[in-house]
């Protein structure tokens, strides 16, 4: 695993005005009057097993580090965006908050309000981290520590696809669409999707624009921030046919993507939907959202099809890296959990606590599941990966643009809709 550079948005060059209030008073540097210091933490596990690993790690943290305590906020994840971004405009953010690289990271760092970690990671943590440290890397230096590798593609009920006569994963989009005319005979939802939250929606025109956009093309798109070329378009109006095919579940518009049995996680979790698009974090959310929340027996994994007549090279992934930063203000003992973070004990309990990739290369033995092995040997072989298309035009610009996917899942846009509301965003 991590034998490549995270693509479109690993190296982003930092530019512009430092916006007001990057490092304005109010954050403090953690240092108690008593000289104790007290760390900050913000993550996005409110529940379950992943909630328990911030706590065991906090405490183990604390342990080895007399003098210094770790004060743990969960906050839910489709409000972690928001309010980040308000603590960090404030001057009082936390010391350590969760990041995912490209543009929103960039436009973090451009604000002055991440530190520079570049000569702060330790040798044992560079090497065994390797390449999934260059999601974080923003014009050389590094501004972030991974935990996780989060490619994405299709997870499935293998006992559905079974059911309605699929015996081979799809490898094309047209194989799909006629695998979803199979499953919808049986009066299950071929595909579940929570359109609800935006991204998950948008995160089928991301992979349609993987299929159809170059290499070439994503990275300058990391830079432009814009959709210059015809291909951007092409993903669209592939998926427009998509969707009039009717591949989703009744309501995808009114569905959450992971919270309760109605989420299009639940809706696989409990055999009401045969299939979801989602990253290598799904397994953990699948689990538990099952009755008797434990993993699903019969839980598989496919990678997103190929679409003809595109740019994109076979086998490239979509996807991310989570990951922690501290902020400008932080103490020193940031950088020392950080790479407390990413050691072998903590990247395995890691791991198996959310049932995901880790980041590091050391830890790869705690991925046992089939599914996630799957995506695992995916990875290993994908010539490259993009991050989502979201993060990597920061939140402006990606909020565009999963807002013009969702009105054209709604029936309200089209292909050109989306093209014209990112570079109108981009413009801005």
């Amino acid at each position: 695993m991590n034998t490549r550079k995270i693509l479109a948005g690993a190296a982003l060059a930092v530019a512009g005005t430092l916006a007001l209030g990057g490092c304005a008073a109010g954050g403090g540097s953690g240092q108690n009057a008593d000289g104790s210091v007290t760390l900050t933490l913000w993550h996005n596990s409110t529940t379950g097993d992943g909630k328990k690993y911030w706590e065991d790690t906090a405490a183990a943290f604390e342990a080895a580090n007399p003098g210094v305590t770790v004060e743990i906020q969960a906050v839910q994840n489709e409000e972690m965006d928001g309010k980040l971004q308000t603590a960090l405009n404030s001057g009082d953010a936390p010391d350590l908050f969760m990041a995912r690289g490209g543009g929103k990271l960039a436009d973090i760092v451009t604000a002055g309000q991440a530190m520079d970690l570049t000569d702060k990671i330790s040798a044992d943590a560079k090497t065994a981290l390797g390449s999934s440290l260059s999601a974080f890397e923003i014009d050389g230096k590094n501004y972030g520590m991974p935990v996780a590798v989060l490619p994405s593609g299709i997870f499935t009920s293998q006992d559905l696809l079974t059911a309605a006569g699929v015996t081979a994963a799809p490898k094309t989009i047209d194989e799909l669409e006629a695998a979803n005319a199979k499953i919808k005979a049986t009066g299950v939802a071929p595909i579940a999707v929570g359109a609800k939250d935006a991204w998950p929606a948008a995160h089928w025109y991301y992979n349609f624009a993987l299929r159809a956009c170059s290499k070439d093309v994503l990275d300058s798109a990391a830079a432009s921030r814009s959709f210059d070329d015809p291909c951007w378009l092409k993903a669209g109006e592939d998926l427009q046919s998509f969707l009039a095919t009717q591949p989703f579940n009744d309501g995808f518009l009114t569905t959450a993507a992971q919270q309760g049995a109605g989420s299009s996680a639940g809706l696989l979790a409990n055999h009401q939907a045969a299939m979801e698009l989602m990253g290598a974090w799904d397994p953990g959310v699948i689990a538990s959202l099952t009755p008797d929340e434990q993993p699903l027996a019969d839980l598989g994994w496919f990678p997103f099809p190929e679409v003809s007549g595109g740019d994109g090279e076979p086998g490239a992934m979509m996807g991310g890296v989570d990951g922690y930063s501290c902020w400008v203000n932080a103490p020193a003992q940031c950088t020392d959990f950080l790479n407390f973070l990413v050691n072998k004990e903590n990247q395995e309990a890691y791991a198996k606590a959310f049932q995901t990739l880790p980041a590091s290369s050391e830890a790869e033995g705690a991925v046992t599941t089939p599914a996630l092995k799957s995506v695992l040997e995916a990875y290993s072989k994908a010539p490259y990966v993009s991050v989502w298309l979201d993060t990597l035009y920061g939140q402006n610009v990606g909020n565009a643009l999963n807002v013009a996917v969702v009105d054209m899942f709604a029936g309200k846009g089209s292909p050109q809709g989306i093209v014209d509301a990112v570079n109108a965003a981009a413009s801005r």
